[in-house]
């Protein structure tokens, strides 16, 4: 569907870790190598290691150059979206083509699971920052968490992930994600920082469940406990989650709202305020258009803890 205009570019999303990123979608909705339990697009549809151009360059390149020139610059371009980013064939190209539009760094997020590939490796080489993930420590931890393709084991992602650490010549943010009752043991963190011990990293940046999951059983670890667990990383550690700052920007009467928010949902689940300064309305402009939406049905609402979290009407299987 093409949504406000764009397919495969939305946003800027407000991130934690990126400012403003300007999100780019380089596969069809949940087209990964994973199914992780935690994910918040739900269950993989397309579980797959096959690389294929999945979406056009010059599709993807055109919508880039028009959302640059509509404004406002964003802190970073995300390669990012749907699903797993590496598996497209042509990302080394669609990278070279970003820095020719624009000198905006770009940031490849991505599950790491493809890294043991030359030719990933090497479409990467041109980017800023990549922030893969490491989320196990254990063949049997891996396979819970992330439910990897039947052809990947946790030995060649390992692998691939610690080669890259090393070649890359840019910032590398690891992201480790963890699962209360799961994963949050000292000793299964011990065994991740362990692996990463073993590899060039920036940074580690302890995550945790934020939205709502693909399965119940991947449950929040508190706050105090992942800083607790930071003390087990010889690099630099950092514990990353959602804030409730404002960064409200001022009204915009561009494009249609409405359209707008569900293209944004239909990527990421967010909340009032993540909506309101991704796309730069005043949140009570953002409420009125989710209501309407949420009583049409196309978009639904769901509560996690403090926040209320809005996401795209999708059946999740």
């Amino acid at each position: 569907m093409n949504q406000g205009g764009f397919k495969y570019v939305y946003g800027p999303v407000p991130s934690r870790r990126l400012g403003r990123s300007l999100g780019v979608d380089l596969v069809p909705f949940k087209t990964c190598s994973y199914d992780c339990v935690y994910c918040q697009l739900g269950r993989t549809t397309n579980h797959t290691l096959e690389l294929d151009e999945y979406v056009p360059v010059d599709g993807v390149l055109a919508e880039l150059r028009d959302k640059l020139e509509r404004g406002p610059r964003p802190d970073f371009i995300g390669l990012a979206g749907s699903g797993e980013p590496t598996l497209h064939a042509r990302l080394g190209e669609i990278i070279a083509g970003v820095k020719e539009l624009t000198d905006v760094p770009v940031a490849a997020l991505t599950n790491g699971s493809l890294l043991w590939r030359r030719e990933v490796r090497a479409s990467l080489a041109k980017a800023e920052l990549v922030i893969p993930s490491l989320d196990a420590g254990t063949p049997a931890s891996f396979v819970r968490v992330n439910r990897p393709h039947g052809d990947l084991s946790f030995e060649r992602m390992v692998e691939g992930l610690s080669t890259f650490s090393h070649d890359f010549k840019g910032s590398i943010w690891l992201e480790v994600l963890l699962l209360a009752g799961i994963t949050d043991g000292r000793d299964e963190v011990g065994r991740i920082a362990a692996l990463v011990d073993k590899m060039r990293i920036d940074r580690v940046q302890l995550n945790t469940v934020s939205r709502p999951p693909a399965e119940a059983s991947a449950l929040t670890v508190a706050t105090d406990d992942l800083e607790k667990l930071r003390a087990l990383f010889s690099c630099p550690c950092e514990v990353i989650a959602e804030t409730r700052k404002s960064q409200h920007v001022s009204s915009s009467s561009s494009g249609n709202l409405e359209d707008q928010i569900v293209a944004l949902l239909s990527r990421r689940p967010c909340t009032v305020e993540g909506i309101a300064a991704g796309l730069g309305f005043r949140p009570n402009e953002v409420l009125k258009h989710l209501d309407v939406l949420c009583a049409k049905g196309i978009i639904r609402s769901d509560r996690r803890g403090l926040d209320v979290f809005y996401e795209e009407a999708r059946t999740r299987s």
